[in-house]
C-alpha cells in the first residue's frame, strides 16, 4: 500500500494546461497422507535461544512482500573431495544468505545434490558442519542426494547411507519450513510463506522408485492450491553453452510420471550436468513449466559454491535470475587472480535472465483468485458523503441510456445525474456496461463514446437544483472515480476530455491569474494520457494542478483527489503521484452551475466528450485516508 505524502511544486501555477504542454512539446505523446512422514512445520519445536538470537540479528522473511528470493546452490562436490576439503566457499555463500536475508527477503535455499565427491564420512562431516550456519539461524533449506553422494546404482530404496546420516529427515525436524519426508528418508518437502501465500519445494532423490513417485504425488495432492518448485539432481541438460536444455532419459520419466500431470509444478531446478541451460515445456493442462539446469563444478575452484538467486517479483510478474560467487566477491578487496575475476558474477543468457510469468493466470487452474463480490451502496456511504453514483443493475451490455434515464445520487442528497446529448450524435453514444474495476463496489459502468472532430457524444450532468452545484468544500474533499480508457483511445480525438468537470469559466468567477477560459475545476486526461486535476481554489486567483503519469490503455484505474483544506494530493490506485503541488489550495470555486460526468467545457461551451468507461464515483466533504478509499 502506498502512503500519502505532499510533493514539491511542478509547473502547475498560473499556466494554461494547453499552453504548458504545447510549450513543453508533450501534447500527443496439513494432515499427512499414508507414507508421508515428518511433522508439518506448524508442529515444530520452538527454536533454541541461539537460533532466536540469530533470528533477531537477521530478521525473518516478510511473508507478505510480493518480492522474495529463492537461493539455489548446485553441485559442490569438488570442494569436499577425499583429502581435498575446502569449506570456505560454501560458508561464504551461506554468510551471504544470512547477511542479505532481510534486504533480499530470502525465504529458502535449495541445494541440488552432489554435495560431496565420494560420499565419504569426512566429506559429509565437513559439509554438514558448514550447513550448521543455516541451522543455527533457522534458515529454511532443502538438500537432495546426487549420484556422487549415494552411488549411481539403485534408487531411493537403497537403504541407509552416510548421506542420510548427515542430511536425513532428522536434520529438519525442528525447521519451521519442514513439511515431511518419504519413509525411506531420501525425499522431502518444505513449505514457506511468501507474497501472501504458501509455496512448496519438493526435493526429490536423484532416482525415484515407484514408491517415491507415489509419495511425491500424495504430497502434491495434499496441497492442492499450492504452487510447487521441484528440485532434483538430474532432469534436463544442455549440450553446449547457450543451447536450449533437453530432458535426459531419467528426466523424461520424471516429466511423464509426475511433472506433466501436475499443473502445480511450474518450475524445476537441477544440477548434475553442465553447462547451464533452460527450456520451457507445456504440461497436460497447456501451461508452461520452466526447467532449469544450474551447475558450475567445471569452472574455476569447482564452482566455488556459486549460488543462483531467483528473485520473484509478483508485482511485476517476473522472476529475475542472477548467478554470483559470494566467496570471490568477498575477496574483491584484495588482488584477485585472473580466473577469480571471471567468477564474481556470470552474465551469459543462461546465468542472468528474467522469466516472465503471469502468476495469477498461471496458478488459476489450481488456485483461482475469486472475483471480489459487489458491495452494497450503503457500505460506501461513509460520513461526509455528498454524492455517490454507480451504474450496476439489470441493464444489458450495450443498451443505450435513454433521454429519460436518471442516475440517482445514492447518498440521498439529491445530486442526481441526467443525460445530455450533443446534436447529431448516435443513439448509442452512452451505453450501459457490466465492465468494472476488480475492486469496484458496483459491478457496472457507463461507456462514453465521445468524439471531438466533429464534436459528438453524450454525457451526464447534475440536475439544476443539486446541492453539489453550490458546494465549495472549504474544509476539504475527496473525489474518487473508477475508469478505463479503451484500446482505441487516441490523443487526436480524445485528449483533454474530462472524467468529472464543473461548468463555469474561471474568468466569470474573477479568477484571472491563468487562462480565463478554463473551467473552474476539471479532472481530465491529457494527450499522454495523463490524469490532471486542475482547479481554481477559493484562496487563489490562479489555477492549481496535480499531474499524474502516462496510463496504459485498456486497463481499469482508480483515481482519488484528496484535499485536507490546505493541500491536494492525487492518488492512482492508492499511490500518490509525483507532481502533487505543495501550493496551499483551499476549496473549489463555483459559479453555482452543474457538474459534468464525461463532459468538458472551454470558453463557456462544451468542448469535448469523454471516450472511456466510468464506474463508481464518490465525492466526500473531507480528506480520506487511502484505507477508506472505495478500493479498500
Amino acid at each position: 500500500m502506498c502512503s500519502p505524502q505532499h510533493q514539491p511544486d511542478g509547473p502547475q501555477l498560473g499556466t494554461s494546461r494547453r499552453l504548458f504542454l504545447r510549450n513543453a512539446g508533450l501534447v500527443g505523446a496439513a494432515a499427512a497422507a499414508a507414507g508421508v512422514t515428518g511433522a508439518p512445520a506448524a508442529a515444530a519445536q520452538p527454536p533454541s535461544v541461539e537460533a532466536r538470537d540469530a533470528e533477531q540479528r537477521r530478521g525473518r522473511p516478510d511473508p507478505d512482500n510480493p518480492r522474495f528470493t529463492l537461493v539455489v546452490m548446485p553441485d559442490t562436490q569438488y570442494l569436499f573431495d577425499d583429502q581435498s576439503i575446502h569449506p570456505e566457499p560454501i560458508e561464504a555463500s551461506f554468510r551471504y544468505i544470512l547477511d542479505n536475508s532481510k534486504d533480499e527477503n530470502i525465504v529458502f535455499m535449495s541445494h541440488l545434490g552432489d554435495l560431496t565427491q565420494n560420499g565419504q564420512k569426512n566429506e559429509f562431516d565437513a559439509i554438514s558442519k558448514a550447513f550448521g550456519l543455516l541451522d543455527r539461524s533457522d534458515v529454511g533449506y532443502s538438500v537432495v542426494a546426487g549420484n556422487h553422494d549415494v552411488g549411481s546404482g539403485g534408487n531411493d530404496q537403497r537403504g541407509n547411507t552416510l548421506y542420510l546420516d548427515a542430511f536425513g529427515p532428522h536434520r529438519f525436524r525442528k525447521a519451521r519450513t519442514f513439511g515431511g519426508a518419504s519413509p525411506d528418508g531420501y525425499n522431502t518437502y518444505h513449505l514457506f510463506r511468501a507474497a501472501g501465500r504458501e509455496w512448496l519445494v519438493l526435493a526429490l532423490d536423484w532416482r525415484l522408485s515407484a514408491a517415491g513417485f507415489t509419495w511425491a504425488q500424495n504430497v502434491i495432492a495434499q496441497h492442492p492450491g499450492t504452487p510447487v518448485i521441484l528440485t532434483t539432481h538430474e532432469l534436463v541438460y544442455a549440450n553446449h553453452p547457450g543451447d536450449q536444455a533437453h530432458l535426459s532419459g531419467y528426466g523424461q520419466q520424471l516429466w511423464d510420471k509426475l511433472i506433466a500431470g501436475n499443473d502445480q509444478i511450474f518450475l524445476t531446478l537441477n544440477g548434475h550436468y553442465w553447462p547451464a541451460g533452460r527450456t520451457t515445456r507445456r504440461n497436460n493442462a497447456g501451461n508452461d513449466v520452466h526447467l532449469h539446469i544450474t551447475n558450475y563444478q567445471n569452472r574455476y575452484y569447482g564452482g566455488a559454491a556459486m549460488i543462483r538467486l531467483y528473485r520473484f517479483d509478483l508485482a511485476r510478474n517476473t522472476i529475475d535470475v542472477e548467478t554470483i560467487s559470494p566467496w570471490v566477491m568477498g575477496q574483491a578487496g584484495s588482488k584477485l587472480n585472473a580466473l577469480e575475476r571471471q567468477e564474481i558474477e556470470l552474465t551469459s543468457d543462461q546465468d542472468r535472465f528474467s522469466v516472465p510469468i503471469d502468476f495469477e493466470q498461471r496458478f488459476s487452474g489450481f488456485a483461482p483468485v475469486p472475483a471480489r463480490a459487489a458491495r452494497p451502496a450503503s457500505r460506501m456511504l461513509i460520513p461526509g458523503t455528498v454524492a455517490y453514483w454507480r451504474f450496476d443493475g439489470t441493464h444489458q451490455d450495450g443498451t443505450p441510456l435513454s433521454d429519460s434515464d436518471q442516475i440517482p445520487d445514492l447518498s440521498g442528497n439529491g445530486n442526481d445525474l441526467v443525460k445530455e446529448t450533443v446534436p447529431g450524435s448516435p443513439a448509442d453514444a452512452l451505453t450501459w456496461s457490466s465492465e468494472h474495476h476488480p475492486d469496484q463496489p458496483g459491478h457496472g459502468s457507463i461507456f462514453f463514446t465521445g468524439h471531438q472532430h466533429p464534436l459528438r457524444g453524450a454525457y451526464l450532468q447534475t440536475v439544476p437544483q443539486a446541492p453539489l452545484n453550490q458546494a465549495t468544500f472549504a474544509s476539504g474533499y475527496t473525489i474518487e472515480a473508477f475508469f478505463k480508457l479503451p484500446a482505441n483511445w487516441n490523443s487526436r480525438n480524445d485528449a483533454w476530455s474530462a472524467l468529472l468537470s464543473r461548468w463555469g469559466m474561471s474568468g466569470d468567477a474573477n479568477k484571472t491569474g491563468s487562462d480565463p477560459q478554463e473551467p473552474v475545476a476539471t479532472l481530465s486526461l491529457s494527450g499522454g494520457p495523463e490524469l490532471q486535476w486542475a482547479m481554481y481554489p477559493l484562496n487563489r486567483n490562479d489555477i492549481v494542478t496535480n499531474w499524474g503519469h502516462e496510463l496504459p490503455l485498456d486497463t481499469w484505474w482508480h483515481v482519488a483527489v484528496v484535499n485536507d483544506g490546505r493541500h491536494t494530493t492525487m492518488y492512482v490506485d492508492g499511490c500518490p503521484v509525483v507532481r502533487n503541488p505543495s501550493t496551499v489550495a483551499n476549496g473549489i470555486t463555483t459559479l453555482n452551475m452543474p457538474w459534468m460526468l464525461g463532459g468538458y467545457e472551454y470558453g463557456g461551451k462544451l468542448d469535448q466528450v469523454l471516450h472511456a468507461f466510468i464506474g463508481d464515483v464518490r465525492i466526500v466533504n473531507r480528506a480520506l485516508p487511502v484505507s477508506t478509499f472505495m478500493t479498500a
